[in-house]
């Protein structure tokens, strides 16, 4: 399956949350990927203008605040398609079978509809919303580890860009 979604929210959390301006070897060390993948992916983002490389220094820089930019603006720009796109139907079904003979018209119906609900739910979430969820993760994780070691934890409402 296709992570260039995944790794595109990665990224935008990253450079956003971020003290300094992070450049795609720190973005690739998080992901988990290579520099040239980073790269690529941003290049997409960049022709979106979501963001942009930042002139003079090594970095991007986000072009809109993350309440602005929907999940499906980021999955448009980043798979190329104007309609998400998730399931594929075998290819070589055989006409000799009734199964075979009937299966497309069936399935490709089931399969834009799940697709449609998918685009709704990436149209009304955002980056922002992302971003509030990964805080919300992270407090808790802190809270547990607090309670875990008999210690208090303050709460961090910034994500850890390192």
């Amino acid at each position: 399956m296709d992570t260039k979604f995944s790794t595109a929210i990665h990224m935008l959390i990253l450079i956003h949350e971020a003290d300094t301006p992070m450049n795609s070897e720190q973005i690739a060390h998080s992901v988990g990927t290579n520099a040239s993948y980073i790269r690529k992916i941003a290049a997409l983002l960049s022709h979106a203008d979501i963001i942009a490389g930042r002139r003079g220094s090594s970095g991007f820089a986000m072009l809109k605040p993350p309440e602005d930019i929907a999940l499906l603006d980021i999955y448009r720009a980043v798979e190329q398609h104007d309609e998400v796109h998730i399931f594929d139907i075998h290819h070589n079904p055989s006409d000799e079978c009734i199964v075979g003979r009937n299966i497309r018209p069936v399935l490709t119906g089931m399969f834009r509809e799940a697709e449609r609900t998918v685009e709704t739910k990436l149209a009304t979430a955002t980056l922002a919303d992302c971003i509030a969820q990964m805080r919300a993760h992270i407090n808790r994780t802190n809270a547990k580890s607090a309670v875990n070691s008999g210690s208090a934890i303050g709460n961090s409402n910034t994500v850890n860009a390192q």
